[in-house]
């Protein structure tokens, strides 16, 4: 069991209970939290609440948060775009449609699972329901991930990625037609405050970087490279969206009214770069843009020829 308390400040008088604790945990959903409340795990001044409890100053709320569940992770024979493997790390070129890692809910057909098969050792760091996962992309974004098969090699290749030293480049086709050649976006991000499925830019979010270079102009797209300096849940589909330039496709972020029909965003992680845990040695892979991606492309390509 995890026990957290927490005081209710000036500024949070008057927020619904459930709300509260689940902009105090950003990786619990407020579905979650509604059920931790529900169970009697919440209390305000030791006292059991509902979840549209509004708080007032000074408030004391104290919460129980039960031990997670591991999940049984069962191998399964799916067929795996292999680009690199050795006895330290395997560089895998990822599906749109393709989970990364099971969860309640969701548990056969991912990535793991696929590993589970194909590979004797991953590390350990991350449990049994995430090994060997150093980091990930959503699942309707297809592109490359490194996976680490033992403990060095995560510790290694997660510093990596706490230092920013690992090149992520991916590719996307977003709405609009963008006018700078260039840009960045620099702005924080957290769970939106009202639906905890999403992630949104608000003040006091985690710090959070994209570099974007316009690739090709359409007539009312833009084809985009973004590169990542830091790596938040959906950083890409929210930055665009927030300079006003959604990604094509996207069912979360974009438009509700999409002229393609597709099942999921245009963003590929097409570049991976990374230092070796073992050798020391830089290395760096790619992949091409998935078919589907490129005849939405060509598609465009004609339009600006009439």
């Amino acid at each position: 069991m995890n026990f957290f308390e927490f005081k209710v400040e000036e500024n949070e008088e008057g927020t619904r209970l459930d709300v509260y604790i689940s902009s105090k945990l950003e990786d619990k959903s407020r579905s979650y939290i509604q059920d931790v409340i529900e169970a009697g795990n919440v209390k305000v001044n030791d006292k059991q609440k509902k979840s549209n409890y509004k708080l007032k100053i000074k408030d004391y709320v104290t919460l129980i948060m039960p031990e997670n569940k591991e999940l049984e992770v069962e191998k399964e024979n799916i067929t795996l775009d292999i680009l690199y493997e050795d006895s330290d790390v395997i560089v895998v070129n990822k599906p749109q449609g393709m989970v990364v890692h099971p969860a309640p809910g969701n548990l056969s057909g991912t990535l793991v699972n696929a590993l589970l098969f194909h590979c004797k050792d991953l590390s350990g760091i991350n449990g049994v329901n995430r090994p060997g996962i150093v980091h990930r992309i959503d699942k309707d974004t297809s592109g490359i991930l490194v996976v680490a098969k033992n403990d060095n090699a995560h510790q290694k290749l997660a510093e990596q990625l706490k230092e920013h030293t690992m090149t992520r480049e991916y590719i996307a086709l977003v709405e609009g037609v963008i006018n700078s050649d260039e840009g960045t976006v620099d702005a924080p991000l957290g769970r939106h405050p009202v639906d905890r499925i999403k992630m949104s830019v608000i003040k006091n979010g985690r710090n959070a970087i994209t570099h974007f270079e316009v690739l090709e102009r359409f007539k009312a797209n833009t084809l985009v490279k973004c590169i990542l300096e830091t790596g938040r849940t959906h950083q890409i589909r929210v930055h665009m969206t927030h300079i006003g330039h959604p990604i094509v496709g996207d069912p979360v972020y974009g438009y509700k009214k999409q002229k393609f029909k597709l099942e999921g965003q245009l963003l590929h992680a097409k570049k991976l770069g990374f230092i070796h845990p073992s050798s020391d040695k830089y290395m760096e892979f790619e992949s091409q843009m998935p078919n589907y991606f490129t005849k939405v492309i060509n598609v465009l390509r004609n339009e600006l020829k009439k």
